[in-house]
C-alpha cells in the first residue's frame, strides 16, 4: 500500500529526513515511533503530499505522491486543523463537499461511537479530547485506504483512547484499511500494532514487520566474565560486576551459561534509542 525509498527532506540547512526506506503492506497497523524531533510528522506530511520531499520517492497504492493529497489517503494532523467558527455539524458538511468520495453516515456512526459530541456545538467551544474525536471522524469519513494518524491519542482520556483503538481495528478489520500511526504512547499502540517504523535523529532505525522483527532479536543474560555469544549485531551491551546484559540480532548458537529470550516490543525500541545516543552510525533493520 505505501512505498517510501530514499526518503529526505530538507527545512534549510537543517535535514529534518534523511535516506528513509520502507514499505507498508496492505491491511497493517504500523506504530511509527520514536523521540521528539525524530521526524516522524514530517514523514506523515511528506506521506499525505502536504510537503515535497527533498530527495526520494513516495507510492500509495502504486501511484506517486509528490505535493497534493492522494485520493486514498486521509490525514489527521497533530493540530487538529479545523475551521474553529464551524459547528460540529457543519464539519462534517464540509468534509462532503471537499471530498469526492465520502460517507456521512461512517463519519456520524465514528462521531456517535467515541462521544457523540452535539452536532450544534462550534469547534471552538470543543475541548482538545473533542476537537481529536471529531477530527477522527473526519478523516474516517473519507473512507481512506490508507489513514495517516499524528498522535491521535495525545488528547484523550483512558477511555476515549481505547474507543479510538477498537474503532481502528474494526475499520481494519472490515474495509482492509492500512494504517500509520504516530504516538509515543508505545504501550497504548503494542496490542493493535503488527508492524513498527522506529525513527530517531531523521533517520530510520527500524522497519518490519514486529513479530518478525523481535524473534530476530534476543535478549541474553550471563556472567559478566563470559565471552559474549555469536551474533550478527550487538545492539546494546551493559555489564555490572555480576552480570552481562546484551541484545544482539541474529544470534547463533547460545552457549548454555547464557539464558536467551524474545524481547518485548518497548524493550526493542528504546535499546535502539540509547544506542543511537553512543553511536555515530546505529544499526538498521528492515523489513
Amino acid at each position: 500500500m505505501l512505498s517510501v525509498r530514499g526518503l529526505g527532506r530538507r527545512f534549510g540547512s537543517k535535514r529534518a529526513l534523511r535516506d528513509c526506506s520502507f514499505t507498508l503492506p496492505e491491511g497493517r497497523v504500523s506504530a511509527l515511533v520514536g523521540p521528539n524531533g525524530a521526524g516522524k510528522s514530517t514523514l506523515l506530511s511528506l506521506v499525505a503530499g502536504l510537503l515535497l520531499p527533498s530527495e526520494g520517492t513516495i507510492t500509495v497504492a502504486d501511484a506517486p505522491v509528490r505535493g497534493r493529497m492522494h485520493p486514498d489517503v486521509a490525514f489527521l494532523a497533530q493540530s487538529r486543523p479545523l475551521y474553529g467558527d464551524f459547528t460540529v455539524a457543519e464539519t462534517l458538511r464540509a468534509g462532503a463537499k471537499l471530498n469526492d468520495r465520502w460517507s456521512d453516515e461512517y463519519a456520524r456512526q465514528t462521531l456517535n461511537l467515541l462521544s457523540g459530541v452535539a452536532l450544534d456545538r462550534r469547534i471552538r467551544q470543543l475541548s482538545a479530547g473533542e476537537r481529536t474525536q471529531v477530527a477522527l471522524a473526519v478523516a474516517f469519513g473519507r473512507l481512506p485506504k490508507l489513514l495517516l494518524l499524528d498522535e491521535p491519542l495525545s488528547d484523550l482520556d483512558p477511555l476515549a483512547r481505547d474507543e479510538t483503538l477498537r474503532i481502528l481495528m474494526a475499520d481494519v478489520a472490515e474495509r482492509g484499511t492500512t494504517v500509520l500511526v504516530s504516538s509515543h504512547l508505545l504501550t497504548d499502540l503494542s496490542p493493535v500494532c503488527d508492524h513498527l517504523v522506529l525513527l530517531d535523529r531523521g533517520e530510520l532505525r527500524l522497519a518490519g514487520d514486529v513479530e518478525d522483527t523481535l524473534h530476530e532479536h534476543r535478549l541474553l543474560v550471563g556472567p559478566a566474565g563470559a565471552a559474549a555469544p555469536a551474533a550478527e549485531q550487538v545492539i546494546e551491551a551493559n555489564r555490572t560486576g555480576r552480570q552481562a546484559m546484551l541484545l544482539v540480532r541474529g544470534a547463533g548458537t547460545v552457549p548454555a551459561e547464557w539464558e536467551a529470550t524474545v524481547p518485548e516490543l518497548e524493550q526493542l525500541v528504546l535499546a535502539y534509542l540509547r544506542a543511537s545516543r553512543t553511536s555515530a552510525r546505529p544499526p538498521v533493520v528492515r523489513g
